[in-house]
Formats: structure tokens, sequence, C-alpha cells
């Protein structure tokens, strides 16, 4: 056997041991842990600020040690507003010190993941696969183009121990998606329900004087505004009942086939500010047992619709501005009603 014969097997061997180690699967814990590494610890566009807060919430855990200054420096104090205050108020003052204080935070922190490692290490991947940073990122700018105002807001997306705010917040600036809430589905909600949210940051806050604050008509009409925005900011991409909290087109169909009934059983409670009314709680009440739970988000969307129809394509840039009376007055949307 020649020596030249010899050099090229020797070759060939370290060749195949070199392509065979760089072929080896990865194990899919390092492929996440890598992936939440290169995420972004906040994105911000303009005054709108979201925090993934989850982010370290898990890699605090990478070590054998669990790192509770991460989640003091990364977790509490990046939106220390929304755990003080909001959280704090939430679940009352026996829970105010788990949110409130380091110690309560890192106590939570230090068991919460371990013992739901599976399912938040699936949340974060479900977010991950949107390429989160990106959506973000484009759905901000889309916003600050769009709406006519500029909000000022903090989003933190997090785990949390108990689920009492899912997709919500005590103000714009204590605002938060519980990631770990299963009412919500995690694409979703960042994908769609961001745009809806944001509309809201504008449009509450201008309508401070509104005579009709608290009544069952703003919140329809607050909430039917930001269905419309949804399906606006996505060009009509979107159905409309996707963009009605995400309804089916049988529930639509539903509405759209009572919807005479609908309206004139409702109207009556239009000024109702007590909260517990047929309206926003049709689930308590027999007038329509089988309406689907986003009533008022309907009506009040085919109330904004009706108005933008009446007045032309640009004219839903006016709500903002206008009473909620007035936009109901407006949109001829009774007058619709008495012609059906």
């Amino acid at each position: 056997m020649s020596k030249a014969f010899v050099l090229a097997i020797f070759c060939f061997l370290i060749l195949f041991s070199f392509f065979c180690k760089e072929r080896e699967p990865v194990s899919s814990s390092v492929t996440f842990i890598e992936k939440l590494e290169g995420l972004s610890d906040s994105i911000q566009v303009e005054n709108i600020v979201v925090l993934n807060l989850f982010k370290s919430q898990i890699l605090a855990h990478k070590a054998n040690d669990f790192d509770s200054l991460m989640i003091v420096e990364k977790v509490y104090y990046p939106h220390k507003e929304l755990w003080d205050n909001c959280y704090g108020m939430i679940f009352g003052e026996e829970n105010a010190s788990k949110f409130s204080t380091i110690s309560g935070m890192v106590n939570w922190n230090r068991t919460l993941y371990p013992e739901n490692k599976d399912f938040l290490n699936q949340r974060a991947s479900e977010l991950m696969a949107i390429n989160l940073d990106s959506v973000l990122e484009i759905n901000l700018n889309k916003f600050s183009k769009l709406a006519p105002f500029r909000p000022q807001a903090r989003i933190s997306i997090l785990f949390t121990p108990f689920q009492g705010i899912g997709f919500g917040g005590c103000s714009n600036e204590q605002f938060c998606f519980e990631l770990n809430n299963v009412d919500y589905d995690v694409a979703y909600t960042i994908e769609k329900g961001l745009p809806h949210e944001l509309n809201h940051f504008v449009y509450e806050p201008l309508r401070d004087n509104d005579p009709d604050q608290g009544t069952a008509l703003f919140l329809t009409i607050d909430e039917g505004f930001a269905c419309y925005f949804t399906w606006l900011f996505f060009n009509g991409q979107i159905t409309k009942h996707e963009a009605v909290e995400n309804m089916s087109k049988e529930d639509w169909d539903w509405y759209l086939e009572n919807e005479k009934q609908i309206f004139e059983m409702l109207k009556p409670y239009f000024k109702d500010k007590s909260g517990d009314n047929p309206l926003l709680r049709n689930d308590n009440y027999a007038l329509f047992p089988e309406a689907p739970e986003t009533l008022y988000y309907w009506l009040g969307f085919r109330i904004v619709e009706s108005y933008i129809r009446t007045f032309g394509e640009d004219a839903w840039m006016d709500i903002y501005q206008m009473n909620v009376q007035e936009v109901l007055e407006k949109s001829k949307y009774e007058m619709y009603i008495n012609e059906l």
C-alpha cells in the first residue's frame, strides 16, 4: 500500500469525522435559549415601549444558580410602576408585597418557571416563532404613521403568578400581556390584538371630558372603534369578524340576522353606568342568551362603520375628537335600523 494511498485514507477519515460533528443536531433546549438570548429586552418606537420581561424571567434560570439580580434589574425595575401599583392594587394587600418588594418579586420568580417550565417554554416559543422583535417594530411603526395622535405607553410581555389582567392594565403606562394566561392566543394577541389596544391608548385620554364617560354607550363606541381601527390597520386584509375580537363567521352572521332587534332592545341601556346591563353583560341576562360574548364590540363596530359610510373613508379620524352620543347620532345607524 503506497504512502499516498494511506495519506488519502487518513485525510478522508478526518474530513468524515469533521462533517459528522458539524451535522450533530443541537439540542432543542440550546436552540431555545440561544433564540431567547437573541431577543431584544425592549422595542421602542416614539413614545411606545414594549418590554420583553418574560425573556429574563426564563434566562434567570439558565445557570445552576437562580439569578435573582436579573429578576430585579431586568424584570422588576424596568416596569416597577406596573408591579407596584397595578398588580399590587388588583391582588389586594395580602399579595401586594409579591409585586412591590424586591424579595417578593424574587421569591415567586424563583419557583414559577421551574414548576411550569414546559408550558412557559411553549408560550415563549410561540412568540419567537412569529419573529417577535420584527412584528413589534413593524406594528409600532405602522401605528405611528396611521394614527393622527401620538400616545405614550409602556407595555410588558410577562409571566405572573396570578392571572388577573390578561391583556390590559391600569393605565397606558401600566399595561401588560400575561403570557401564561391560557385565555389568549399568543400569536394573535401580538399580531392582531396590539393595534386594537394601541387605539385605546389614543382614544380614551381624548375622551376624558365626554358627558357619557363611563356609560355603556361609551364602552360600546370605544371598543367598536378599536375593532374598526384594527380592520383598517390591516388594510381590510383581515375579515371584519376577525377584527371584532376574532369572532367566527357564524357569530357575525347571527348578529346581522338579529341586528334590528339587538339595537332596539339594547338602546335603553346606553346611559347605564353600573356596568351590569344586557349590553355589556349579556351572559347574565336572558335578552339574547345565544348571542356571542362580543355583543357590544360588534354593535360599536357597526355604529362606527355606519359613521364612516356616511361621511367617507377618512372620517374615522373625526371620532377621536367626538363625543360618543354625537358619533351615534351622526352615524345615522338608527335610521338604518329603522329601515330594516
